[in-house]
């Protein structure tokens, strides 16, 4: 167990690196924090541009009381409106005009970074290696959080 927990920090701490310099250059690029893409992206990509709020807070892993605020930052932005909703009193999440605007270019922005990051250090066998490994802690992060809400509702 040692060994894995001596070689679990450092690789740990070059991921959050790499994140933090997607991050770096999204700011550099003068475009919001990469939740907001994210949202906006979902959103973007859902039928008729809307989700529930409890669908956007499943597909982006965001506790409800902060998706609460993000959307509140979005709709203030004029990038995202709330419309009513018959069957869920919180209503839909709608992308505007200029949501979809902003998640183009960012998009375009951190897919640029993502490549600078991580794709120019990599060839494309070790990409597919990489997520592949990181397929696999994504399938024990969500049994592990499946494991929880079956533990939660007893």
């Amino acid at each position: 167990m040692d060994d894995v927990s001596n070689e679990v920090t450092p690789a740990w701490t070059r991921i959050v690196r790499m994140l933090e310099g997607v991050k770096r250059d999204l700011k550099r690029s003068c475009l919001p924090p990469v939740i907001w893409k994210d949202a906006l992206l979902e959103l973007a990509q859902a039928p008729a541009g809307t989700m529930r709020s409890i669908e956007v807070e499943r597909r982006i892993v965001l506790p409800q009381y902060s998706l609460s605020r993000l959307i509140d930052r979005l709709v203030e932005s004029g990038l995202v409106e709330r419309r009513p909703c018959e069957d869920d009193k919180r209503g839909l999440i709608a992308i505007t005009p200029a949501g979809r605007e902003l998640q183009k270019r960012s998009s375009k922005a951190y897919s640029t970074a993502v490549k600078r990051h991580v794709g120019a250090a990599l060839s494309g066998a070790d990409l597919v290696r990489l997520s592949d490994i990181f397929g696999r802690l994504d399938a024990v992060a969500a049994m592990t959080d499946e494991l929880r809400e079956t533990s939660s509702t007893r």
